[in-house]
């Protein structure tokens, strides 16, 4: 008798996430969105400005990333996601190691985005984000 929920292999769950001995992927998926190669201060006090721009959304309301700030796989740049829920208080990001750029990140918002590839492809996930780093979604025409 086979069991239904087998615990993946270390080589499937490295698939599953983008990695493969093919040609391990870039694990936010896309090219940076512009060349640094200029004034590095500039740059950086322009992002934190956008950073530091609030929005507050609502459940329903359609986000999408700032330019330049999305730290996550999914949704890509440019696809919106949906705002599921708006929590009072931020969860903080569980991730122990303070060299992770998800250290203490307070997660703020419940979003809903259909995943993009694999078995699931279409289905709605939900996922925590940190609302800072997110803009309303508009359409491009």
């Amino acid at each position: 008798m086979t069991r239904k929920n087998q615990p993946l292999s270390s080589r499937d769950l490295l698939a599953r996430i983008g990695l493969t001995e093919d040609g391990p992927s870039d694990l936010l998926g896309e090219e940076p969105l512009e060349d640094l190669s200029g004034d590095l201060g500039a740059a950086l006090r322009a992002r934190y400005r956008l950073f530091d721009q609030r929005n507050h959304f609502a459940p329903g309301e359609l986000v999408t990333w700032k330019p330049g700030l999305k730290n996550r796989r999914w949704p890509s740049y440019g696809r919106p996601a949906i705002v599921l829920e708006v929590l009072a208080t931020p969860i903080v990001d569980s991730d122990q190691d303070s060299g992770s750029p998800y250290f203490n990140e307070p997660l703020d918002l419940v979003l809903g985005l259909f995943l993009e590839g694999g078995p699931a492809r279409g289905e709605l996930a939900a996922w925590h984000f940190d609302s800072r780093r997110l803009q309303p979604w508009t359409q491009e025409v």
